[in-house]
């Protein structure tokens, strides 16, 4: 099958790898219908993480070709909706809603998921079929369901959004841009998103957001406190994982405010003194998709939202090392990959 597969940082690569096969009787083979690039993939890509050889991808939706002996909830033929980490949603942290924290957590798609095919443990916890076949032009939105959307949407949650609350959103990538869609579903009553890019802007107001901050840093802080009068923001998404996106998402928010962050952090520390004087909540880490994964599907699959517009760019897979580039560059917000 093709795969893609990074060989070193910057350097990408489509190659022939064995289709994967069922290793446990709890496992489905996934024939995907389409894949993406996340923005977390550019973490490897520009070097900031080590990678050798590495399969790339955790974002998938496709059909299944095989079950194992033990998986009930799926069968041959289904369009499944899958998450980034396997679980089996059967144990006490599941049950809990946190199935990224599953007693038996693993990589949700091997070897990887951008390919044609790929094996899904843990199958029954794992996948969502829809209620059938899919319309083409909703398989983008299904895809968003995977990760970024699944993410935005926990970083709201974890927020505490809801009626009445004014919500700032730290990151203008296809995370933060659902976060405002999330935001929206869920009530808020102004969104502010931060951005400095036009396009993004642009669909940021579409999926819901009021205003639009292009300040960072303390410069970002400040402007989100004039525009809540003087107090900050009630929740405040960070959907980036940089030191300065976290303190500027924590100095936004006001005391008793709530800040969801998702995004991947990468050599964050929080300042003891400061966090016990803010008066901030903090919730977040890797998001539980799979507990938002049925809700998510059905307001797809009946047109209520339309999270697949973050996919700005679609190419081939063979095409991909030119998909790292442009979303590596900021020529593309998101970029889906066909087979």
């Amino acid at each position: 099958m093709r795969a893609v597969v990074m060989y070193a940082s910057g350097d990408v690569r489509v190659d022939r790898t064995p289709r994967p096969t069922i290793v446990e009787p709890t496992d489905a083979i996934v024939r995907l219908a389409a894949t993406c690039i996340c923005g977390s993939d550019l973490w490897p890509y520009r070097g900031t993480d080590h990678v050798d050889h590495q399969p790339m991808g955790h974002e998938y939706v496709g059909v299944v070709d095989e079950v194992g002996s033990a998986v009930e909830n799926v069968q041959v033929g289904d369009f499944v909706v899958g998450s980034f980490f396997a679980s089996d949603n059967t144990c006490e942290i599941c049950r809990a809603g946190y199935q990224t924290h599953c007693v038996h957590r693993q990589p949700g798609a091997q070897p990887g998921a951008q390919a044609e095919y790929a094996r899904i443990p843990l199958a029954d916890g794992t996948l969502v079929a829809t209620p059938g076949t899919p319309d083409p032009d909703l398989v983008p939105s299904l895809l968003a369901a995977s990760d970024v959307l699944g993410t935005g949407w926990f970083a709201a949650v974890a927020a505490e959004v809801g009626p009445g609350k004014t919500v700032a959103v730290v990151g203008d990538g296809a995370v933060g841009l659902l976060g405002v869609l999330a935001a929206k579903q869920l009530g808020a009553e102004r969104i502010i998103a931060m951005s400095r890019h036009a396009d993004r802007q642009a669909l940021a107001r579409d999926f819901g957001a009021t205003d639009v901050v292009e300040e960072r840093g303390d410069a970002g802080v400040a402007r989100i406190k004039e525009l809540t009068g003087g107090l900050g923001a009630h929740s405040t998404i960070e959907a980036v994982g940089t030191q300065e996106s976290m303190m500027q998402a924590i100095r936004a928010t006001r005391a008793g405010g709530h800040v969801g962050y998702v995004g991947v952090a990468h050599d964050v520390a929080l300042p003891g003194e400061e966090m016990f004087f803010s008066g901030v909540h903090l919730h977040g880490g890797p998001a539980p998709v799979r507990r938002f994964l049925p809700e998510l599907i059905k307001l797809i699959w009946d047109r209520e939202i339309d999270p697949g517009k973050v996919f700005d760019l679609t190419l081939p897979v063979e095409q991909a090392a030119e998909g790292y580039r442009a979303m590596d560059e900021r020529r593309a917000t998101k970029v889906l990959l066909t087979f």
